[in-house]
């Protein structure tokens, strides 16, 4: 469950299945997704909220320029057949928040204007406000989402640091102090040298918000590394099969791969641990380990013990090397055997 004040500090990252349109308009293949995502443990989904006549201008449609990004370049729909065709109503809304509902996984969507923002968080009540990367510059629509007193998970992407600071003060300056900053490259997928995960120090250190990772790579490794850099939510793409038409099913991490990132994640948190320094190994493991002072050779009652008369072996159950210097030039009490371990009582 989505809880803002938990997810500030180190903590295991909420993660998100962005079914975005891949469930193509189809309500029946979208609770497969959404129970396959369950089933992989994932703690929430997310679809995008938006309509034929809320996303694109008619210049858009008419240049059908997001056609491209399908690989198999399909000439047998226009794009607005294709957002008419993924589009969902406020029924299906009802219907998919529903389904969560009854399986236990958390329900969300990005809006893209206030009417899908209202029936979000007044009807449907969702734990956050998902804004995408295209609306970061978009301060009209982010004042109006400041106002409606619900965290909001901000995608980063396409946007430099200026435009980024614009967006975070236009938030806080509308009443808006629960922000979550999502690096993202909006790139389907990027190139390795341009995911920059170092930038999640940068947003951290710069906005001092929670910071989480929306991730377009193939495949699993940039999500899980992202752990690494502290991410508090981690979203990915999610298809049941990348070869489906649709624009996202080729860069979506199919229901093996969610679940290795679910996982994996899960081992990534417990091995970062505590910033608090803590010595887990038993004192038997230490005394096996580490060294102790031990006689170099035969030391006689009444010598002055020097400094090649010590070494240091394993175990450590006798003095620690750290101490040599306050034994060197004290008398022997007592003969100290050849390969001896040196004891207190022994000068």
């Amino acid at each position: 469950m989505f809880e803002y004040e938990n997810l500030k500090g180190c903590v295991k990252p909420y993660i998100i299945a962005e079914l975005g349109s891949n469930h193509n308009g189809d309500m029946e293949l979208a609770k497969n997704m959404i129970a396959k995502a369950k089933e992989c443990g994932a703690d929430c989904i997310k679809l995008q909220s938006w309509t034929k006549d809320v996303l694109f201008s008619r210049k858009v449609y008419e240049d059908n320029y997001f056609l491209k990004d399908d690989y198999r370049n399909r000439t047998d729909y226009t794009l607005e057949e294709i957002v008419e065709k993924f589009s969902i109503d406020q029924e299906d809304h009802y219907c998919l928040w529903k389904y969560c509902k009854e399986i236990g996984i958390d329900f969300n969507s990005t809006p893209f204007n206030e009417e899908e923002t209202d029936l979000l968080v007044d009807e449907l009540d969702v734990p956050f406000i998902k804004i995408a990367s295209m609306d970061l510059n978009n301060l009209p629509f982010l004042r109006y989402v400041a106002k409606k007193g619900k965290p909001v998970v901000l995608s980063t992407g396409l946007c430099g640091l200026s435009d980024i600071n614009d967006a975070v003060l236009c938030l806080e300056e509308n009443g808006c102090h629960q922000i979550i900053l999502l690096h993202c490259v909006s790139i389907y997928p990027p190139k390795d040298d341009q995911v920059n995960l170092n930038n999640m120090d940068m947003l951290r250190d710069n906005f001092g918000y929670p910071v989480g990772y929306s991730d377009h790579t193939f495949g699993t490794v940039a999500p899980i590394l992202s752990v690494a850099k502290g991410a508090c939510v981690i979203e990915k793409h999610f298809t049941l099969d990348k070869e489906m038409f649709g624009w996202d099913h080729k860069i979506s991490a199919d229901p093996r791969e969610l679940k290795e990132i679910v996982n994996q994640v899960s081992i990534a948190y417990k091995m970062l641990g505590s910033y608090r320094r803590i010595v887990n190994e038993s004192q038997e493991r230490k005394d096996a380990f580490q060294r102790s002072i031990i006689a170099a050779k035969e030391i006689k009652k009444g010598q002055v013990i020097k400094k090649e008369d010590l070494t240091f072996k394993r175990p450590g159950t006798g003095i620690p090397p750290k101490y040599v210097d306050f034994i060197i030039g004290k008398e022997a009490k007592r003969d100290i055997p050849y390969d001896s371990i040196v004891k207190m009582e022994d000068f």
